[in-house]
């Protein structure tokens, strides 16, 4: 396909090559959103803008579980209802959206922020794995652990497997029962592009490691 750029004007070239950068926008649909902006009054092109740099300038990771949030704790951390005695261990804050639209899940979650990837030069340091050993340390007040559960709910990828591996290798000892999302999600599946029906047998059928 011949590239048009050369077409444009550059501001016009430059929007078009930034939203392109993004994950799953391809040239064509990079056209369709920018031909949308310039067709559109300058107060919603505004908005657009306002509305990113909030994101940026609002949004942070919850200083316990790591998710996305604008309060901290998050709103799940925060909730009493919640079960907080079960933790569901999750790879990206993306799967903590698609978890939740299950139904099937009320503990809370610590997220990972990645999973192992030698190849990509990502080790144990750079996730939250450390984090996640204290909260599972954490006692009551009599001396009691908070966390009775540690669900393993990393992708069922070669990565994510070898994720979870570790994560139970360091929580060896600890007294917390293991869990892992049980094979409802067919291996090399991704949590984000998974269905309700799927993750809720996952999560309801999950097993004992």
């Amino acid at each position: 396909m011949p590239d048009t750029r050369h077409a444009y004007s550059a501001a016009v070239k430059n929007l078009l090559d930034l939203f392109g950068q993004l994950p799953g926008i391809g040239s064509r649909s990079a056209e369709r959103i920018v031909f949308h902006i310039l067709k559109g009054d300058r107060g919603e092109a505004a908005k657009l803008a306002d509305a990113i740099l909030a994101v940026k300038d609002q949004v942070r990771h919850c200083s316990v579980c790591f998710h996305l949030t604008e309060n901290d704790p998050c709103d799940i951390c925060g909730n009493p209802q919640r079960d907080h005695g079960v933790i569901c261990v999750v790879e990206q804050p993306k799967d903590v959206y698609q978890i939740e639209t299950s139904g099937a899940y009320t503990g809370v979650y610590h997220v990972l922020l990645g999973r192992l990837a030698p190849l990509d030069g990502i080790g144990a340091e750079a996730l939250t794995i450390d984090a996640l050993g204290r909260r599972v340390e954490e006692k009551d007040g009599d001396g009691k652990p908070l966390v009775r559960e540690v669900i393993l709910a990393t992708n069922p990828t070669i990565d994510g497997d070898a994720t979870a591996l570790l994560i139970q290798e360091r929580l060896v000892g600890s007294g917390v029962m293991l869990t892992r999302l049980a094979r409802g999600l067919p291996p090399g599946a991704q949590i984000e592009h998974s269905n309700r029906a799927i993750l809720h047998d996952a999560l309801t059928g999950r097993v004992k490691m």
